[in-house]
């Protein structure tokens, strides 16, 4: 009997309707739609599909399930061997790295730096954008067959969308969740079967199954990370590999930026390590790749690894403890951080008492509870963290924590960040705000204020002594020396300090200031930008948006500081107290008449004679404006190899275009 073409249409637009609701969910993590009303249309398309089983096809999203064990795992070969990576465990290891990796090639490297998942490496295979293979890295150059168990993670399209090319195999890393590890293994414990010590072991013990039903109880997924063999992919460099196949439905790895320079890499290397002590899933390093595909090709292989990309691994440790409290901590902005006070343990040569929780959401989702035994973690330089809850050891009933709704130390009503996990103490005289914000003040990045440590800070700001940052600058020896530990010596040291931190200049005092998003970076580049500290607070937040590495967030949190009561009587009172808030970031002074006197000029694409930084201050040191998008107001672009869409905006309306040459020519 024929098939209602009626029918055939549901199915097919219900198959697409799925796919692109999978998509929305794993790659973009914005679904549209409730867990409820998807389960919906998946049933409906199964009843469509037992109803009419000439309709069933391999890449139904209702085929994720096999129905028998295979009989035994086939071997097949790589079409580009799976190499391991090269691994290194210091920055100074790192930089001999690229010295070695510059001298492989002829122009400079743009480099793209990810996590390192911990978990088993999978090669997947596209054909005519139908999933056809997965394997295993095996020996490298052989690897087995595993595409049964592959077919039941939820993340992994049986068939790519959009125009997917002949033949596409990406490379990636199976993983497991922590929170997933928790549910299996409280499965486990119900089953009176042994648990699991940590999601790697689950991971590679799951791909190898030859029952995927088994399989598909684990919730797995896949983060794909690298090409492998390819033919018709359009991508040329690595960025735009990621965002191609993130297109097509695969879930590229995040968290992934590119950097000029190893410095720069080195310096998100370590902002990233922070990010990741905040994930779910385990990591044990970061790669750095060179981003360009040619360049790639230039630098080639070894027999043992590629030389276009290297491994910055960092030791991990863990340990198992107890949870004996929770307690809370108040941040410089207000936000209110929980800490869980552990059981001491020792853990990479040091006692573990205490860890950050990060927030409410945090201990929501890892259903963390006072009495609880927790596996605590350090990799590296990261602060120890609390990996997970063993709940499968929880054997009697624990209360939930309540998150305060008022502040711990001025019973202010605390708020959480629109659209955000962060909650926070809006009160801006909040004692332990203040306490926080002075001691930031004084830090070396900042003020650098000598003899102002944490203990003093207390007792300043406890007796009244200090009530804003202006009041540091009125303090007397006679009202120092009342204070304990705090004698003639140590008073007078310090008001030499106080005294010397006047003239740290514009950069200095905008990061002290505890600003929202504003740290050492944006501050200098503010100074760069701006004269005074008047002349920051006259700019609009449009203004200070269209300054690079500013934008709208940050442009905002800056114009709606100094124009607030607190912002400007803050700044008046600092200037009033003799703090010098002038620009010192250019030593040279600024040339009169010069080339770029009132232009704004934009710099795109990769420099061979100036950092970012380098070229930004001479545009300003000659007269010009920095900017950071191009705009009918833009009256020159700099642009370096590889520019991409400002040139092309550029000459869309006008813009003038220079070469680094052009741009020595001009300013000289």
């Amino acid at each position: 009997m024929t098939t209602p073409p009626k029918i055939t249409s549901e199915v097919e637009s219900l198959r697409e309707e799925i796919r692109e609701h999978d998509r929305k969910y794993y790659v973009e993590a914005t679904p549209s739609i409730s867990d409820l009303e998807y389960d919906k249309l998946i049933n409906r398309l199964k009843e469509l599909e037992s109803a009419h089983p000439d309709l069933v096809t391999a890449d139904s999203p209702t085929q994720r399930i096999g129905d028998a064990p295979v009989p035994h795992l086939t071997q097949v070969s790589h079409r580009v061997p799976m190499l391991p990576i090269e691994n290194t465990y210091s920055e100074e290891e790192v930089r001999k790295y690229a010295d070695k990796a510059a001298k492989l090639v002829d122009s400079p490297i743009r480099w793209s730096v990810e996590p390192k998942f911990d978990g088993v490496a999978v090669s997947l295979i596209y054909e005519n954008g139908l999933l056809a293979r997965a394997l295993t890295r095996g020996d490298g150059s052989v690897g087995d067959d595993i595409t049964h168990n592959i077919k039941t993670i939820e993340n992994v399209p049986l068939r790519l969308m959009g125009a997917a090319p002949p033949y596409l195999e990406v490379r990636g890393e199976v993983y497991m969740t922590n929170q997933d590890l928790v549910r299996l293994n409280e499965l486990q414990e119900k089953r009176g079967d042994p648990v699991y010590a940590n999601t790697r072991n689950v991971t590679a013990g799951s791909v190898r199954l030859l029952d995927p039903r088994v399989a598909a109880e684990r919730k797995m997924g896949v983060f794909c990370h690298s090409l492998g063999y390819a033919e018709g992919l359009a991508a040329k460099n690595h960025t735009e590999f990621l965002e191609q196949i993130s297109a097509f439905g695969l879930t590229p790895s995040p968290h992934v930026e590119t950097r000029d320079s190893i410095d720069a890499v080195l310096k998100y290397c370590e902002k990233l390590a922070e990010k990741l002590s905040e994930e779910d899933f385990e990591v044990d390093g970061i790669v750095i790749k060179a981003n360009d595909f040619a360049q790639r090709d230039e630098m080639g292989s070894t027999s043992k690894c590629p030389r276009w990309l290297i491994a910055y691994k960092f030791e991990r440790y863990e340990a198992t403890t107890v949870l004996n409290h929770i307690s809370v901590q108040i941040g410089k902005t207000g936000t209110i951080t929980p800490v869980a006070e552990l059981e001491p343990v020792q853990l990479a040569g040091t006692t573990v008492s205490r860890a950050s929780l990060h927030n409410a959401d945090e201990i929501e989702r890892k259903d963390i509870r006072v009495g609880d035994t927790v596996i605590v973690e350090k990799a590296g330089k990261i602060i120890p963290r609390v990996v997970r809850v063993e709940k499968h050891l929880r054997k009697k009933r624990l209360n939930r924590f309540k998150f305060p709704t008022t502040c711990p130390e001025c019973e202010t009503a605390v708020v959480k960040d629109e659209g955000g996990v962060y909650i926070r103490c809006p009160n801006l005289n909040c004692p332990a705000q203040l306490k926080e914000r002075i001691r930031y003040f004084a830090s070396r990045s900042a003020m650098d204020i000598e003899g102002l440590g944490d203990k003093l800070v207390d007792q300043l700001v406890s007796t009244g002594l200090v009530k804003r940052y202006a009041d540091l600058y009125s303090l007397e020896r006679d009202e120092l020396i009342k204070l304990e530990r705090m004698g003639d010596g140590l008073s007078s040291r310090l008001l030499n300090g106080i005294e010397s931190s006047k003239g740290r200049g514009l950069a200095r005092v905008l990061n002290g200031l505890s600003i929202r998003h504003v740290g050492k970076t944006v501050s200098k580049l503010l100074a760069q930008n701006f004269e005074t500290m008047n002349d920051i607070r006259r700019a609009s937040a449009k203004q200070l948006a269209d300054l690079d590495e500013v934008g709208d967030i940050i442009a905002k949190s800056i114009h709606e500081f100094l124009q607030s009561d607190y912002g400007r009587t803050t700044v008046e009172s600092l200037a009033e107290a003799g703090v010098d808030m002038k620009s010192q970031q250019s030593a040279k002074p600024k040339i009169t008449g010069g080339a770029l006197e009132g232009k704004t000029v934009v710099v795109t694409g990769t420099l061979t004679k100036y950092t970012r930084n380098q070229i930004q201050e001479l545009i300003v040191e000659h007269g010009g404006k920095a900017g950071s998008s191009v705009s009918k107001k833009t009256d020159y672009l700099v642009a370096g190899e590889k520019a991409g869409s400002k040139l092309a905006k550029a000459e869309s309306l006008g813009v003038q275009v220079l070469s680094e040459d052009d741009f020595e020519k001009l300013i000289a």
